[in-house]
Order: structure tokens, then sequence, then C-alpha cells
């Protein structure tokens, strides 16, 4: 424990933003494939088994969860304010230690079977009636289930953590945020394996349309709530809530904010606005890769954003220490790993894909 406290807060921040881009795309996987099959979209059958296999992200959500858990005092201001530190102490019952880490574990077990069962309902809906029925069930509940555990996970890693700052839309617009990621990832995997070749059935390219439409639906989205949040700080100019946005959009984070605005406004729309660039996937694919990297400075900004800074204590920025790339690299390795392996097994990919073709994916 002595060796953890030695790492700084900017680099626990790294492994955050790390748990939460895992953590989201552990479940829109699933979540994905449950609203196309309640909207009855025809095109489910093409992209829902790459859908969940994302899946298998889970343990690894799971491990990092855990680890973020034994690191609380590190990681979580509003602990380190009870360990004895300068900052301001917890104020109400959601800040419990003994409650925050029982509902992180609990939710996360109970989305983790939940979900679980959603897939092999799936694999199994058309072999009877009841088994029909039991996954048509099962889907009502996946959209729910996710908004009410995304707005916790929303709370906990990035709004509370200043007790006295909230938002009232701030679980929407994580939500929001984080599923435009997953959307963006299903780009990048569907892209990659079908200009390699890898996958057993065609994929038709009007699915990239598919993709870049929901793309610019929720850019659109979490734009609208991104200044629905911004404006009713500003304009109650109370110090308690206007505090946090100025020292991310004017103090030693404004480079990160208006980077990650860039990133996921800016630059997404000014294309995907156009049929031209939605039909193109070439394009598609550009812009995916930039909303993933806009959502990861994103979250990251919002979780270092909360350790104070002045002239004396300046912003740490991420992969700035060995720790946040070497960590950063071995989830993404394993994460990679765990999900070329599930492509395989759902039947998604070639069997005897070997590991040197699927490292260029």
């Amino acid at each position: 424990m002595k060796l953890l406290s030695l790492i700084p807060y900017s680099s626990w921040s790294v492994l955050v933003a790390d748990f939460l881009i895992v953590l989201h795309l552990t479940m829109g996987g699933v979540t994905l494939a449950a609203i196309l099959h309640l909207a009855s979209a025809k095109w489910r059958y093409v992209v829902r088994n790459i859908s969940i296999s994302l899946f298998a992200l889970y343990p690894l959500a799971f491990v990092l969860l855990v680890i973020l858990l034994l690191a609380r005092h590190g990681v979580f201001p509003w602990l380190a304010a009870e360990a004895g530190s300068e900052h301001e102490p917890a104020l109400n019952g959601w800040h419990n230690p003994g409650f925050f880490a029982a509902r992180e574990i609990l939710a996360l077990l109970f989305v983790g079977w939940l979900y679980r069962r959603f897939v092999r309902l799936q694999a199994v809906s058309e072999r009877s009636e009841g088994d029909w029925e039991r996954f048509k069930m099962t889907a009502n509940f996946i959209p729910v289930v996710h908004v009410l555990y995304g707005t916790m996970v929303a709370w906990d890693f990035e709004m509370t953590l200043i007790p006295r700052w909230e938002s009232s839309v701030y679980g929407m617009y994580h939500f929001v945020s984080n599923f435009n990621m997953f959307l963006s990832m299903m780009v990048l995997i569907c892209y990659r394996l079908d200009r390699r070749k890898l996958l057993v059935k065609p994929f038709p390219e009007i699915t990239y349309n598919y993709f870049a439409q929901m793309m610019l639906a929720f850019t659109i989205l979490w734009t609208y709530l991104f200044f629905a949040q911004y404006l009713t700080i500003w304009y109650g100019n109370l110090p308690e809530e206007r505090n946090r946005i100025d020292n991310m959009v004017a103090g030693d984070y404004s480079v990160l904010w208006w980077t990650f605005f860039s990133l996921k406004f800016i630059i997404p729309f000014c294309f995907l606005v156009f049929t031209y660039f939605r039909h193109s996937p070439v394009s598609v694919f550009r812009i995916a890769v930039i909303i993933i990297a806009g959502t990861w400075i994103e979250r990251f900004t919002w979780v270092a954003a909360s350790w104070p800074t002045n002239d004396f204590v300046h912003a740490q920025f991420p992969f700035t220490h060995a720790f946040d790339i070497v960590v950063t690299l071995i989830i993404g390795v394993v994460g990679w790993l765990l999900v070329r392996n599930r492509l395989a097994r759902n039947g998604v990919t070639r069997a005897g894909v070997g590991a040197a073709s699927m490292q260029t994916v």
C-alpha cells in the first residue's frame, strides 16, 4: 500500500479513464444489440455478434474496479480527505466508504449477470418460442440498467470527486459521451476486420452509414448536454460550481478541455453532417478514431481536474509518467486479446487466424 501512495493523482486519473473506457465498451456492446433488437432494425444481424463480443472485456473491467477500490485514498479526493489530507471532507451518506465499495462491486456483479444472460439467450433465441420470449424480456431491461448503472458510475468516478459539485444532467452527459465512443469503436473494429478480410460473412458497406448516422446524432446530443450543463453553471455563477469548470476551461487543463471539445464536436459534426462522408467507410473510420481519442481525453480531464491546482501546484498531463504508459498498454493488449478470442468463438472471424494477422486490426 505504501508503494501505491507514491503514484501521483494524475496517474491514477489515467487508470480511471482507462477503466471507464473499458467499462462502457463492455456494456455498450450488449446494449447496442438489445436496442437494435427492440427497434427491429434489420441490420442487427450484421453487427450483433461483433457487438456482444465486447462483453469479453467484463473480467478486465472488474479487475480494474477492484484495483481502484484498493487504491481508493489515492484515487478519490474525498476519501483522501478522510485520511487526513487538506481536501474538503465528504458531506453526505453517498460518500460513505463502505457503501461506496459495496454498491460498486454489487452493481457490477448484477450488470455482469444480466448482460451474460442476454448474450446466452441471444444465441438460442430462435430455438423455441419460450427462448424467444425470455430473450425479448431480458432485452427490455438492458437499456434501463445501462442508464441507471452508468449514471451511478458517472457520479462516483467523475461528478462527486468534488463533494459539493453537482449537475442534474451529468449522468446523461456521461452516458451519451461514452456510448458515442462505443459506436466509434465498433466502426474501428468492423472496418479493420472487413479490410483485412477476416470476417466470416461479408460486411455490407451501408452499415457504416448506419453507424455514422448514430454517431452524428450522439455528437449533437452530447453537444446539447455539454452546453446545457455549462451555461447553467455559468449563469448561476456560484463559486462551488463554477470553480471546477473554470479550472478546466481557462486553467491548467484548458488545452485538454478545448482539445476534447474539438475532437468530440467540431471535427465530427463538420464532416458527418455531409452525406458524402457518412457514405465513405474510410471517412467514418477516421472520424471514429478522432471521437475515441477525444472521449479518453474528456474522461481524464474531468477526473484529473478535480484535484486543485494553483500557482505552486500545476496540472500534470497524462502519459508523463512511465506508470501511465505501461498500464494503458497492458490494458489495451489484454483487452484486445479478450475481444479477439471472443470474436473467433462467436463465429465472427475465421477460425485459425493467427495473432500476427490480428495485430494489425
